[in-house]
């Protein structure tokens, strides 16, 4: 692999990263179009999935795309759905090689983008950073071979590794640097979940409040088997409660909202629906902010009746990353038992 495809095709999967929370149900693409070393054009999957990556950078770079090389993070489409197949802009456009990250699983594209390409003439490069591409566009590979979106389970605790037991009132356990860093995760989400037991004792608006990101908050769930969510609650006059009854299995469930085109999901509790999750077996991040104070008194293990220790001895998980937001602490775990 030349440093040179590396070092583009991190760029193009940065691409990517912006389009997250917002592309659903197409996944997030991220696409540079490259010349000499110079870059001519970059795109990044619009809000609602269209207009494709490969087609935004196409537009950037104009007539100097021909000859030139494209980066891409997701194998181009050569199916024509609500857009035309990127694969037949690309070649019109006169690019003579390909870079990608990862092929496709969709049955209408899955190693048919590659072959049209490469029918004529086109140089294709596959699997440059192939595995961080994976997670990035993990979201979408479930939907298409698991029937399920991408679940990230957001926890925070305090220095005991507690979280507060909650009465209403608000009570942080990490500081400004991390709740922005939650808020984010929001933001790349499609949807999030709570229980309905969160939902009545804290009453939250589950929004994004980063600047310039409001608009992607995402759709909001509140497993509730009883409807016992007011009418009066944050959620339900934020206009974005996508509510579903607590009849089904989790697995059910999943599968449902993947049908209805949601790729990514943000479960941020109780703790109850954290530890039955985890139990399912369908938790494929965490990520755990760990403050620096305590909330004393009264506060309650993670998961119900387990506390970190639920994570750290499952042998499924790996912690992946670890570092210091502000005064507090990030822990990321990834599930290395995921069948895709």
């Amino acid at each position: 692999m030349h440093e040179a495809d590396r070092h583009f095709m991190k760029m193009a999967l940065t691409m990517a990263r912006r389009g997250l929370g917002t592309t659903a149900p197409n996944p997030s693409v991220g696409a540079v179009i490259v010349d000499g070393g110079v870059v001519l054009g970059r795109g990044w999957t619009q809000p609602g999935g269209r207009p494709h990556a490969e087609v935004e950078a196409l537009a950037r770079a104009g007539e100097a795309a021909r000859g030139a090389t494209l980066y891409v993070t997701l194998e181009p489409c050569s199916h024509t759905g609500k857009s035309p197949p990127c694969a037949d802009a690309v070649i019109k456009a006169g690019l003579k090689r390909v870079v990608c990250a990862l092929g496709d699983p969709d049955e209408r594209v899955a190693g048919r983008g590659f072959a049209k390409l490469r029918a004529v003439g086109i140089e294709v490069v596959e699997n440059v950073l192939r595995d961080e591409a994976h997670w990035l566009t993990l979201g979408h590979i479930l939907k298409v071979t698991a029937r399920r979106p991408f679940v990230q389970l957001k926890l925070a605790t305090d220095a005991d590794g507690l979280i507060a037991s909650g009465d209403g009132a608000p009570v942080w356990v990490t500081g400004d640097e991390a709740r922005a860093r939650g808020h984010l995760l929001r933001a790349q989400a499609d949807a999030i979940l709570v229980g309905i037991g969160t939902a009545l004792v804290d009453d939250p608006a589950l929004d994004c409040r980063l600047p310039g990101l409001v608009g992607q908050s995402p759709a909001i769930i509140v497993l509730d088997r009883k409807g016992r969510l007011p009418e009066q609650s944050k959620i339900v006059r934020s206009g974005r409660l996508m509510q579903v009854l607590d009849t089904v299995s989790l697995a059910e469930f999943l599968e449902n909202i993947a049908s209805e085109g949601i790729n990514r999901l943000l479960v941020e509790g109780g703790p109850r629906i954290w530890r039955s999750f985890l139990d399912a077996g369908l938790v494929d991040e965490i990520v755990h902010f760990r403050g620096a104070g305590r909330v004393g008194e009264g506060g309650l293990l993670p998961f119900v009746d387990q506390g970190l220790e639920r994570i750290e001895q499952d042998k499924s998980f790996e912690m992946v990353d670890r570092r210091s937001v502000g005064g507090d602490k990030v822990f990321i775990y990834r599930n290395t038992n995921i069948k895709t």
